[in-house]
């Protein structure tokens, strides 16, 4: 059921029902065989991890991924027990043996992470279970193709020693969201002849997995035994040159509302925020709008972000300032509390985070993962 939300002075409106059918959109989208890892790090997106992880695994995904240990010993903690979470980004020192202990799947790329995962595994007296993670090209995470037989090999004798479990075998695309970029078919090969490798010493893993958003969604070939939708869960494109969300069945998750806080006439030749870098033309009416850079709004969409106020898209005038910007209301009369729609699915007229991406020279990701924790989140159709 659909709760109306009290008014606010903003909020990031979640719809549930919305993420739940994404899921089902990308489960439909890969072989039977294939399992789907929903991916929540960094709070979902902006979405909420909790929420979306719960509704996600209840649409049929049956993995849930998370970028640091403690994105995923948090969910753990609040109740996602039944469900397998792989998480990627180690740092020496970190919790290894809690890790162990809540029964993550937890990746190692280098032998620094294989000898602190040992060790944890010694002290906790259990088995780890570890994913090993290849560098085929993206050179980020991941260890690289030259070192991979020296950390296959030890991998295997701390699994002999029943020490660790390797339960997987991954890696990361650079440009799938490029069709036909030659680096796609580059690192396949790659990630091929280094799962043959490791199957080849010994190593039976029970996944084995590169596919991403855009590889999800257009590279079938790359789905191996898992996919790792992120931002296409949240129905935001990862290939808005190739698809809109409509286009590859997504819907849009995430809506950010604000209310207008304030309108006002103004003479002509009016300098309006920092800097003066908007000046009206003519005598108007000014909204104000209780959402600045704090918020999550970009500031390098000052002048060209995109809201829809009184059934019209305005644009920001002047500066994004840190808790507050304006648009240019035209003259048209609009009471203060009235809806200020930034983004949304577009059904309504209402701008879409890709519009917001292109205002700001960056892109879709980051406009939705950037809204901060000052925006309440609201779920509907939960």
């Amino acid at each position: 059921m659909t709760e109306t939300p009290p008014p606010r002075r903003a909020r990031a409106e979640i719809d549930l029902g919305a993420l739940r059918a994404n899921v089902r959109t990308l489960r439909a989208r890969v072989a039977p065989h294939v399992q789907v890892m929903a991916v929540v790090k960094a709070d979902a997106y902006g979405h909420g991890a909790l929420r979306c992880a719960r509704a996600a695994l209840e649409a049929g995904a049956t993995w849930i991924g998370t970028a640091t240990p403690h994105e995923a010993l948090a969910l753990r903690a609040a109740g996602i027990t039944d469900a397998r979470i792989l998480c990627w980004l180690w740092t020496p020192g970190d919790p290894w043996a809690e890790g162990i202990e809540a029964g993550l799947d937890m990746t190692v790329s280098g032998m620094w992470a294989l000898r602190e995962v040992v060790q944890a595994a010694r002290e906790t007296g259990k088995s780890a279970r570890i994913q090993l993670k290849a560098d085929t090209g993206l050179g980020r995470n991941g260890c690289q193709p030259a070192d991979w037989p020296a950390l296959v090999g030890e991998a295997l004798k701390a699994q002999k020693d029943g020490l660790v479990t390797v339960t997987g075998l991954w890696s990361h695309f650079a440009c799938a969201d490029e069709p036909g970029h030659p680096s796609i078919a580059s690192q396949l090969d790659v990630f091929r002849s280094m799962l043959d490798y490791a199957e080849k010493a010994g190593v039976e893993p029970e996944v084995r997995h590169i596919a991403n958003s855009p590889a999800t969604l257009t590279l079938p070939e790359t789905h191996f035994d898992l996919v790792r939708p992120g931002i296409a869960m949240y129905g935001v494109s990862p290939s808005p040159e190739v698809g809109t969300p409509a286009d590859f069945g997504l819907r849009p998750v995430m809506s950010l509302i604000g209310s207008v806080a304030l309108v006002k006439e103004v003479p002509a030749g009016h300098g309006v925020s920092y800097g003066h870098h908007y000046v009206t033309p003519s005598e108007t009416t000014l909204g104000l709008i209780p959402l600045g850079y704090a918020d999550g709004v970009p500031r390098h969409a000052s002048g060209r972000g995109p809201v829809l106020v009184g059934g019209r898209i305005r644009r920001v005038a002047g500066r994004v300032a840190m808790d507050q910007f304006v648009v240019d209301l035209g003259g048209d009369a609009v009471e203060p509390g009235a809806e200020a729609v930034l983004f949304g699915p577009g059904d309504r007229g209402e701008p879409t985070a890709e519009d917001w991406a292109q205002a700001a020279d960056t892109i879709a990701y980051e406009i939705v993962t950037r809204i901060g924790a000052r925006v309440p989140r609201v779920y509907v159709n939960e």
